[in-house]
């Protein structure tokens, strides 16, 4: 069975705490990992939420702040150590390639995993596969940042009442969807779009052209709250948001699900987070992430 769900291993800003690890989110697309900003400890969290290293196809960085990147060491070698069989491909900003290098080789250890490095330099596609297309946008952070888009295919809904009118049934329907025609009958006469899923990754930024675009249309959106209201001239000082703000990318965005995650230590109510981002008019369905958490990806409409 697929399974679309994200995994939250860590949801602290800057410093880890008590009760949060530093950044790290592994989503699950079908056969697919994908981990986000591994920040310090995640080799850990990994294990303690049930993820292997085999599990991952894809490690993407938004920036080279520790709190998004330290665990990169660790991921990397445990990659390697667990001679994972299959290639995976690391994506970060191009300008923070020396970053790069020297947490992949901050210690001595047997390389035996193809690791890619496929460093992002501009917005657009970064990889097309059958199940999705990745996609990044630069963001507005005092060091170069990127947010990533996961654009899944638009399919067809077959309709039973269409495909009964026109006399296809058993096997001609699974020809009809490989073929596109069957007898003068098209595709299009017995089905509809089924639009394709999406999912957005938002870190560190202020509002920005890039964060809105991420947004647009998503089934999920997970996107940082650094800042409760009443300090968001903190949050424009040293480029991030507040929960109002993220609230208002998810709102405008027409997003379906809003995981606000990445809260600063001085606050101790998360509760606060799910407050004011109500106040800002979003009403879909909220999450306010906790280590640990999974939250599966919405069901198609």
């Amino acid at each position: 069975m697929s399974v679309r769900e994200l995994v939250v291993l860590g949801t602290a800003s800057q410093v880890p705490t008590r009760h949060r690890n530093h950044n790290g989110y592994l989503l699950r697309w079908d056969g697919e990992g994908i981990l986000f900003d591994p920040g310090e400890g995640t080799q850990r969290q990994m294990l303690r939420a049930g993820a292997a290293a085999h599990d991952l196809n894809r490690i993407c960085v938004t920036h080279f702040h520790g709190d998004h990147s330290l665990g990169l060491a660790g991921v990397i070698q445990r990659i390697n150590l667990d001679q994972v069989p299959h290639e995976i491909t690391a994506h970060y900003p191009k300008s923070g390639q020396r970053f790069f290098d020297r947490l992949r080789y901050a210690t001595a250890y047997r390389e035996t995993v193809q690791l890619t490095q496929a460093p992002v330099t501009a917005d657009g596609a970064l990889a097309t596969t059958p199940a999705y297309t990745l996609e990044a946008r630069k963001l507005s952070h005092p060091v170069e940042s990127y947010g990533y888009r996961l654009v899944e295919p638009d399919g067809r809904r077959m309709l039973p009442d269409w495909l009964a009118a026109h006399g296809i049934k058993g096997p001609d329907v699974g020809r009809i969807q490989r073929e596109g025609v069957l007898g003068g009958v098209t595709l299009e006469d017995v089905s509809e779009v089924r639009r394709g899923q999406r999912f957005a990754f938002v870190m560190d930024t202020r509002l920005c052209d890039g964060a809105y675009a991420l947004a647009e249309g998503c089934d999920m959106l997970v996107i940082e709250s650094t800042f409760l209201d009443e300090d968001e001239q903190l949050a424009v000082e040293h480029g991030h948001l507040t929960a109002s703000q993220a609230a208002r990318v998810a709102k405008e965005g027409g997003v379906r699900h809003l995981v606000l995650t990445h809260f600063s230590q001085r606050y101790t109510e998360p509760d606060e987070f799910e407050r004011q981002a109500r106040a800002a008019g979003f009403e879909g369905e909220l999450t306010v992430a906790h280590d640990l958490l999974r939250v599966p990806v919405p069901k198609r409409r």
